[in-house]
């Protein structure tokens, strides 16, 4: 599903105002080590699993969900990877939103990959030393995976000031 029905209805209210939405991004691996990536039907580009947090939905939650309804993987989330406050995006349809980012470290736990809704023209594990070409974002995030450090926050994050 593209957009949610609560953003559908938002959007007869407000029309094409900045919306400022919570989504999810999923760094999924195998046990090969592998990441799961679909081809955007929108762009075509290659890209990690994501989607938007319905209401009353835990982040881990819309990671699962997402990874499931577009290629058919079933997941667990382990870890929150990374937590970034995108650029806005303004869309053809002259819809405009920006999205809080909560990138969640998967691991694929069964089913076989492969497009599962019709957000995706392709679906498909990728070795790390085999990514098709990819936003730096997604690469940041695929990189995060791999090390043993805390959550990172962006840019540099910290207490709030006093």
């Amino acid at each position: 599903m593209s957009t949610p029905p609560f953003i559908r209805d938002l959007r007869t209210r407000i029309g094409h105002d900045l919306l400022f939405l919570p989504g999810v991004s999923a760094v999924v691996l195998d046990d090969a080590g592998r990441v799961l990536l679909g081809r955007r039907a929108d762009t075509g580009a290659w890209a990690l699993i994501g989607g938007i947090c319905e209401p009353g939905e835990q982040p881990a939650e819309t990671a699962v969900r997402e990874v499931f309804e577009e290629t058919a993987v079933h997941c667990v989330a382990e870890r929150i990877l990374l937590v970034e406050t995108l650029e806005p995006v303004r869309y053809a349809n002259g819809d405009n939103c920006q999205y809080l980012d909560i990138c969640l470290l998967c691991r694929a736990t069964g089913g076989s990959a492969r497009v599962n809704d019709d957000e995706s023209l392709d679906v498909d594990w990728f070795r790390l030393d085999a990514l098709p070409p990819l936003r730096e974002s997604a690469l940041r995030r695929i990189k995060l995976a791999g090390a043993d450090g805390p959550t990172s926050f962006s840019p540099g994050g910290g207490p709030a000031p006093r």
